[in-house]
């Protein structure tokens, strides 16, 4: 038993990780279906689906969910195309300041959110812009863009260039080049700091008090919420978006098998 668990201690570990990590969603799942006898969620009193077939039945629960949503999506968009285009720059061309730019970019990471939402607010007061959505926006897209760029610049550092040489043997133009070879081998590093700018948007609750105004994304409203009560609705959208970014995860996974056997084949 003893020589049995050595073997596999590196795996036992790995899992014992993986089920304290899940374990706080596993528990959020649970309590969706829950029937609580007060305002707050937090006992388990009786199982009820009441919360799943009236998932809305919150006010303003949906409106901040469905703005969040579509704060992420044009923060996602946004940090994607710039994040991608700088990526490349960085690694493909030589430039003044590079090594500046190098380090500028992992600012953001290595900053505490709370000063960059400071220093974010105090830009938005000095420029005389009203707080709302589009200065979250702003402030969302920045944050995302240093994700975006470290996520594609390790893929494109590790293209082989030959095969874009290739490509230009074979006649092909730089726009063909790139659309044909370039973007489809960046892709996976693209895709990747699409869903962290995706998740990082959508989950963000400090830089986005700070520079909200008078809306309210679906954390903020979270927040408000649990200083009066907390609604099983809020562990209904929980779960569902836990579900949809596993099963996101999963199709990734199962299209880059297929692809590989295709590829061996």
């Amino acid at each position: 038993m003893v020589r049995w668990i050595r073997r596999n201690l590196v795996v036992l570990a790995g899992l014992l990780t993986l089920a304290y990590l899940v374990l706080p969603n596993v528990i959020v799942m649970v309590f969706s279906f829950n029937k609580p006898a007060g305002r707050f969620n937090y006992t388990w009193r009786e199982f009820s689906t009441d919360a799943w077939r009236d998932p809305c039945g919150v006010a303003d629960l949906c409106g901040s969910l469905t703005l969040s949503l579509q704060i992420a999506a044009w923060a996602t968009l946004g940090a994607t195309v710039l994040g991608t285009m700088i990526a490349f720059a960085l690694v493909r061309y030589r430039f003044r300041a590079r090594g500046a730019v190098n380090s500028l970019i992992f600012l953001p990471m290595s900053m505490p959110e709370v000063v960059m939402a400071a220093s974010l607010l105090t830009l938005f007061l000095n420029m005389g812009a009203e707080l709302g959505f589009w200065t979250v926006l702003i402030a969302h897209i920045m944050f995302c863009l240093s994700f975006v760029v470290v996520a594609v610049k390790a893929r494109v550092m590790s293209m082989d260039p030959r095969l874009e040489e290739a490509a230009r043997d074979l006649y092909a133009g730089p726009a063909q080049t790139f659309l044909r070879v370039t973007l489809p081998i960046a892709a996976p590093g693209i895709a990747a700091g699409a869903l962290l700018a995706f998740a990082l948007s959508f989950d963000d609750f400090i830089i986005t008090n700070f520079n909200a105004g008078s809306t309210v994304t679906f954390p903020m409203f979270v927040w408000g919420s649990a200083q009066r009560g907390t609604p099983v609705q809020i562990n209904v959208i929980g779960t569902a978006m836990f579900v949809i970014a596993v099963l996101v995860v999963v199709a990734g996974q199962v299209a880059a098998g297929r692809r590989k056997r295709d590829t061996v084949r």
